[in-house]
């Protein structure tokens, strides 16, 4: 690794970045509806099992190459496969997170807008308005801050913005979470998501909850590999791994507690999507105002207040990957780098601002093809083509860390033979 290379400060950084990466939109509205349909906390249950046995060992395949190469994810394949057609993994690594920063840049605009319209309550019609100029202005302005924050660096940038959001997001949505369990009829809410409903649960509630898992915690997009180069060889990828997973779960339990009593206390049916953070829950605050004004402008601003840093976090770890990649392959300085990814993102984005058809089919692609294509070419990678040994003195932080060469034999067998099956399981499913 080049000693000029910038890598985290601390492992509270390291942990921040990778929980931010993780933490994002996701996880306030797709993540209650989901367990509400699923089978309340029998759902939950089968999510924390499918993120220990599952997506946090893909995580440890992603944090091995990216750490073993120290280099961004087309470097890593160079440097660990050389001279092979496993460059196409890091080329693949590239383009999975510029295309979904293209998209999810549009909801951080959307984010950004009903956080300034919080102020007055004076909230936009969703439909009309996600198709709208503004919207498309809205994008540009978000995506320009994630853009900022990297152009930073890893250090004053990406370590600095993260080790701040990262402990204000959570201060913000256990308030929240407090707040709304106590509203009159929010009981409800909290069944939704806690009562288990054991008839619900079917094959479809396990590819759902290792779904969820594997998208929430950003895998297969180059994230964990890129930022996994900026960690030191004696921080432990076992707490690494646990500890984004862990901090994922609990920020989604959370927004749940913030969401669901407040749709039911208000008595209206859950919905999923944008929709449910978008026109339902404005609702709720403009409902509430009828009774104090005040208190529902400081709920609403602290929600979508939550909702854009949520949003930032995911975003930023999306820019640094290609970042990254302009930075070490193509020898660009970062600021160029960044402003060349805000460009491209920028233009793709602007047809998904304008135009919802695009917007869906881009999510699809990425969500539905990609992102899972990635992961289970990672996982073959560490377990059948890099030598166990490299993978073990990796996983072990060069045979210091006692605790985890007690654990390898089993985290080797899921990343080798479990991870593969279990994501083509997800890829299949997809399309039935």
């Amino acid at each position: 690794m080049a000693n000029s290379r910038e890598n985290f400060g601390s492992r509270f950084a390291a942990i921040a970045a990778l929980a931010g990466s993780a933490i994002g939109l996701g996880n306030i509205w797709r993540f209650p509806y989901m367990v509400g349909e699923n089978g309340g906390a029998a759902f939950i249950l089968i999510y924390i099992a499918a993120s220990l046995f599952l997506s946090v060992p893909i995580f440890f395949a992603e944090f091995i190459i990216g750490r073993r190469s120290g280099a961004n994810c087309f470097g890593a394949m160079k440097r660990l496969a050389p001279g092979s057609k496993w460059g196409l993994l890091g080329i693949l690594c590239i383009l999975t997170p510029t295309l979904i920063l293209s998209y999810y840049a549009v909801v951080g605009g959307w984010s950004i807008t009903y956080l300034l319209r919080s102020f007055t309550l004076a909230f936009p019609s969703f439909g009309s308005f996600s198709s709208s100029g503004w919207a498309c202005t809205a994008f540009g302005i978000y995506l320009a801050l994630s853009c900022i924050i990297v152009a930073g660096g890893v250090k004053k940038g990406i370590e600095t913005f993260s080790k701040i959001s990262i402990p204000i997001l959570f201060i913000l949505i256990v308030g929240l979470a407090v707040y709304s369990v106590t509203l009159k009829g929010g009981a409800a809410g909290i069944d939704y998501m806690l009562k288990p409903d054991w008839s619900k649960v079917g094959a479809r509630t396990f590819v759902n909850a290792i779904g969820q898992s594997f998208y929430s915690i950003s895998l297969g997009m180059g994230i964990i590999i890129t930022y996994a180069s900026y960690i030191s060889k004696k921080e432990n990828i076992v707490i690494s791994g646990i500890g984004t997973a862990g901090f994922d779960l609990f920020f989604a339990v959370l927004a749940g507690f913030v969401i669901m009593p407040a749709v039911f206390a208000a008595g209206i049916e859950p919905g999923s999507g944008p929709g449910l953070i978008f026109d339902t829950l404005p609702f709720i605050f403009v409902s509430m105002s009828e009774a104090s004004p005040l208190l529902a402008t400081v709920v609403a601003v602290a929600f979508f207040l939550t909702v854009t840093i949520a949003a930032l976090t995911s975003s930023v770890s999306l820019v640094e990957v290609p970042v990254a990649w302009l930075i070490e392959e193509k020898k660009m300085k970062r600021g160029s780098a960044t402003l060349l990814v805000f460009a491209v993102t920028g233009i793709i984005g602007a047809f998904c601002a304008l135009n919802l058809g695009v917007f869906d089919w881009l999510d699809k692609v990425c969500c539905n093809v990609l992102l899972p294509i990635g992961g289970i070419l990672c996982v073959i990678f560490v377990g059948w083509i890099m030598k166990k040994d490299d993978v073990r003195d990796e996983f072990t932080s060069g045979g210091i860390r006692k605790g985890n060469q007690r654990l390898f034999a089993f985290a080797y067998f899921l990343v080798k033979y479990v991870a593969p099956v279990a994501v083509a399981v997800i890829f299949i499913s997809n399309f039935i």
